[in-house]
């Protein structure tokens, strides 16, 4: 664990405030759920909770059976990392950090299909990224959990219809997951 060297009492109300540097860092929003943990020795640890992450290796078959049918990378992310790959790079994108333009694509809650000369959507952080080719978020009871994406592929053909059709359908299945 490391030190921050920031301090902060409890209120009346027995909350603490998270300063905001901790916040962006760590990427915790307004309405973002914590899990709370308690050490022996008095220590209390808030950690990001993801719906999503309970849900990897579902969410890792789902990926490996998107890539074999639609023979594109694929992958499934929650608010702030992939957490289950399938295809080509499929190391280099586990448990990394997604992109500002692939999060502005949830937040949006708009499906995304790469055209020719238009902007690239990278899915993780990073130069040299690898850029989605579909991205479809992950809705369930109105809130963005996540997102299906598929990866372009290095041959350069572009998605169709029905890549973007099975991304949609794999959301929409995994929020309905999540439901229930």
């Amino acid at each position: 664990m490391k030190a921050t060297g920031i301090v902060r009492r409890i209120d009346d109300l027995g909350r603490v405030v998270i300063p905001k540097e901790i916040r962006r860092t760590m990427r915790i929003r307004e309405g973002d759920p914590l899990e709370i943990y308690t050490e022996k020795d008095g220590e209390v640890i808030f950690k990001k909770y993801s719906p999503m992450g309970e849900m990897s290796s579902f969410a890792e078959q789902i990926c490996e059976s998107m890539h074999k049918t639609a023979e594109y990378p694929a992958a499934v992310c929650d608010r702030d990392s992939v957490i289950a790959a399938a295809g080509a790079g499929r190391k280099e994108l586990l448990d990394r950090h997604i992109s500002p333009e692939l999060e502005e694509i949830m937040e949006g809650r708009r499906a995304y299909r790469s055209e020719p000369g238009g902007r690239r959507v990278a899915v993780i952080d990073g130069e040299n990224a690898p850029a989605a080719a579909v991205a479809v978020p992950i809705l369930s009871e109105g809130d963005v959990l996540g997102c299906v994406v598929f990866l372009e592929r290095p041959d350069g053909v572009r998605p169709g219809d029905v890549e973007l059709k099975l991304a949609t359908t794999v959301s929409g299945f995994l929020g309905k997951q999540m439901e229930s």
